[in-house]
């Protein structure tokens, strides 16, 4: 823990000190009201951004998707948002939506398989800790509550409208109804609607523990973003989702319609079948050979469904158990393990490598066959997952859907493929493609959403965009590199004479939102900028490791790359300026094997000390041993000794 006038530091932080202490120092919207020209925006689309690249990109979709949305721009304006995602860590995707007036920022999870978009409110005594500060009504003028009505649930009191949701995984969220301005980003040219949401009073299961704020319904309801939207006449009743790939992730939400490409396939998706999104899957194949089950199966309880808010894909087992017996098939030349928790029997495999573009050369294809007969590929990313503890292992994200018999789709199974839910036609459309690069070629390169400006209801959310780790790719596979330390920096706005009493205070702070022991956070250096504090902090790993774990790397990244520091306003506004990623130094043989070879010398000290303790005891036994006492009887007078 640094001293407010200095650092002090064990050999090892100091020796990590001493390594990077030559890098110098880096030098360093407005929301409207609802108006009247909803009618002149029909059919705008909003297209949000996913971050991170993959591999394996089709050129000619992304150009042709991409005249498109020139195209669609040029009749109607588009509307951009960033999104971020999160599948690879936390099993979904989220995107940033702005609430209120002034507006107050959350991160959502988008599902098409809930009807609520809804965020913790400040009333909520069972909400869990989150990546923002909960929704407070007070503080925004043009908030309402839902009035009781015959077309909602009330309460107790027949005074609110309330909501309540129990999700699959046991969770459940509830609370009340309002009304509020809802804006999808400052990069929008539509207008800020008024919407109702859910501003919630408890949470339980993983609602509590995850990390994004809330949810975002897309799904079929009078409460769903995209009812409400299309029956405003704000969009077309239409939205695109396209997912990353297994190792990196991105893609792009598209609200609103596009023009479907030649090569898309569709599936009927009868709206009056169930709530949910679902298609009409007939035949599964693998590796060619289609599986012996009646198509039926496929269309029990709520059909084929397909949720964005659901990691992985779930099969009724009729169909799992011959799906899986035929992959096992396929992997016969694979070693079959263990799955990286205990809890879970999952079926996993080693020896595949590490490549996920050769992952086609060890896995089978698998086809899902439509009712009109068109097929859908399905790479190896999108049934597998890999082992978080064996370095080229994969397993199967397919599981079995216990006793329902409901064929449920998650988002493994549209990696890197555009799907269009075309609610108006009522049909489902894929495409495979890159669906990182697919967004890289709509984004206008160097020019990301601006966060919003900072409010005086919240001062800490006023961030400039990130810079990415130097030297490094924007996102960084601990399996492939080692972190020895992070160091970011950020400005202040308060004056260093002032915040140097509370620097050990700042860096609990600190500690605790990056989750690290605050013997791991170092200041390392400051300079003044007028009234404004550049504070520069490294993160060492922690005590007698040599390198920051991987789970806690990417946990770090994370939480820098979405500006995820929530501090107490008495340290004023702050903005993270660059964030960089250094590998453990290397170190000399006899720095390496310091305490081997100090181990080895103690350890021979002991076995050499015991040995010839035991060599002492064994030797005075020995003598006891040899002692015979004489017998009486063998006693002999002497005589004395006679003069010669």
């Amino acid at each position: 823990m640094p001293e407010s006038k200095g650092i002090v530091m064990d050999p090892r932080s100091f020796f990590f000190f001493l390594v990077i202490s030559v890098i110098g120092f880096v030098n360093g919207e407005k929301i409207h009201h609802q108006s009247n020209h909803q009618k002149s925006l029909l059919s705008t689309p909003m297209i949000l951004p996913l971050y991170r690249k993959t591999p394996n990109s089709s050129k000619f979709v992304q150009e042709n998707f991409h005249r498109q949305l020139k195209e669609a721009e040029h009749r109607h304006p588009n509307a951009r948002m960033r999104l971020h995602d999160d599948l690879l860590t936390n099993g979904y995707y989220t995107t940033h939506l702005l609430i209120g007036t002034p507006p107050q920022e959350f991160a959502l999870i988008v599902d098409s398989g809930s009807t609520v978009t809804y965020v913790p409110c400040s009333t909520c005594e069972q909400c869990g800790k989150h990546q923002d500060p909960k929704f407070q009504p007070d503080l925004s003028s043009t908030y309402a509550a839902l009035k009781c009505n015959i077309d909602c649930t009330c309460d107790s009191d027949n005074n609110q409208c309330i909501y309540e949701r129990q999700y699959a995984e046991m969770s459940s969220s509830s609370g009340v109804l309002g009304v509020d301005i809802i804006s999808f980003g400052n990069g929008s040219a539509l207008e800020p609607q008024r919407a109702t949401f859910g501003c919630e009073n408890m949470e339980t299961g993983d609602l509590y523990s995850q990390r994004a704020d809330g949810i975002m319904g897309l799904g079929r309801g009078p409460l769903s973003i995209m009812d409400q939207l299309t029956d405003k006449g704000i969009i077309s009743d239409s939205f695109s989702l396209c997912y990353g790939g297994m190792k990196i992730g991105g893609g792009a939400m598209v609200l609103g319609a596009i023009n479907p490409l030649p090569e898309m396939v569709f599936s009927h998706s009868d709206a009056n079948r169930s709530p949910y999104y679902n298609i009409e899957l007939k035949e599964l194949h693998v590796g060619g050979d289609r599986l012996k089950v009646n198509p039926s199966v496929f269309d029990e309880k709520h059909g084929t469904v397909l949720d964005s808010g659901t990691t992985y894909a779930y099969l009724p087992e009729p169909v799992f158990v011959p799906f899986k017996d035929a992959i096992m098939k396929k992997l016969s030349h694979l070693k079959q393990i263990h799955g990286p928790d205990p809890n879970y029997n999952d079926i996993c495999f080693a020896g595949a490598g590490s490549d996920i573009t050769q992952l086609s050369k060890n896995f089978p294809e698998v086809d899902m066959v439509f009712e009109n007969g068109k097929k859908l590929p399905l790479s190896p990313e999108n049934y597998l997952f890999r082992h978080s503890k064996v370095r080229g292992a994969y397993c199967l994200g397919i599981f079995q859907n216990g006793r329902d018999p409901t064929t449920l789709l998650g988002g493994i199974v549209v990696r890197n493929t555009l799907v269009t839910y075309d609610r108006q036609n009522e049909r489902i459309g894929f495409l495979k493609t890159n669906c990182s690069e697919l967004w890289e070629t709509l984004n206008v390169p160097g020019a990301p959403s601006p966060a919003p400006t900072p409010s005086s209801s919240n001062s800490t959310i006023g961030l400039t965009p990130m810079l990415a780790p130097s030297g490094l790719p924007n996102y960084i596979d601990p399996e492939d590199f080692q972190v020895g330390l992070i160091t970011f920096d950020m400005s202040l706005s308060v004056n260093y004479t002032d915040l140097e009493p509370h620097i050990d205070e700042l860096t609990g702070f600190i500690a605790h939102e990056l989750e690290v022991n605050a013997s791991q956070v170092h200041l390392l250096n400051f300079r003044l900028k007028g009234n404004e504090s550049l504070v520069r902090w490294v993160i060492c790993p922690a005590e007698s490791d040599y390198y920051i774990s991987n789970t806690t790397a990417k946990s770090i990244f994370s939480r820098l790359n979405e500006h995820r520091l929530q501090l107490p306003e008495n340290f004023g506004s702050y903005k993270l300026l660059e964030w960089k990623v250094e590998p453990p130094p290397k170190r000399s043989w006899w720095a390496r094997h310091f305490i081997a070879v100090i181990g080895g010398v103690v350890i021979t000290l002991i076995l050499g000390f015991t040995s010839i303790g035991i060599w002492f005891v064994w030797r005075r036994k020995q003598a006891l041993n040899n002692y015979k006492p004489v017998n009486v009887g063998d006693v002999v007078q002497e005589s004395e000794l006679q003069p010669l």
